[in-house]
């Protein structure tokens, strides 16, 4: 993948798509956004798996909603992102909870730093935007050179290719 504009442009740039997805339509997604963009494909991984109870946005006590109402918290991951620092462009992809993004997303940042690296981020939602994630992420990692990011809801391959291209 290359991005538009200057020296930038001749260096084939080594790309990474990582997404959390609890349900299963965010890594639908971002499987198609790794084809299309010819970029390697990281999931990020709960330690300790989401059931559908701790899912529950609307039971206050379940985990999703206690992690949500801390924003310290960091849910821990497992797997390690080999080479992390070798990628210049990395999708960030995961389902909008709470207008934002998912806190286990600030682990995999955290964990891996991007200081300086080009972040995309994108997300699956049944009814909110993701400009609030966006704007989130961007006060939280201000060393990160975040590019705008899109909704992707059953997004088609040329939607996708397009998107790519334009960044």
């Amino acid at each position: 993948m290359s991005l538009s504009g200057g020296a930038q442009s001749a260096k084939q740039m080594k790309t990474l798509v990582a997404y959390f997805s609890a349900s299963g339509v965010t890594r639908g997604v971002a499987t198609q956004l790794a084809e299309v963009a010819g970029a390697d494909l990281y999931e990020i991984k709960p330690a300790t798996p989401y059931t559908d109870a701790d899912l529950d946005w609307t039971d206050k006590h379940s985990r999703s909603s206690v992690e949500m109402s801390d924003l310290n918290s960091r849910p821990a991951i497992v797997g390690d992102l080999e080479n992390a620092d070798s990628y210049d462009v990395i999708y960030v992809g995961f389902p909008i909870w709470w207008y934002t993004a998912p806190t286990i997303v600030n682990t995999f940042v955290d964990t891996y730093g991007f200081k300086g690296k080009t972040v995309i981020p994108f997300a699956t939602s049944g009814g909110s935007g993701i400009s609030k994630a966006c704007s989130d992420l961007k006060a939280a990692y201000p060393d990160i050179n975040w590019k705008p990011g899109k909704l992707l809801n059953r997004p088609s391959k040329q939607e996708l290719t397009t998107w790519v291209k334009t960044l």
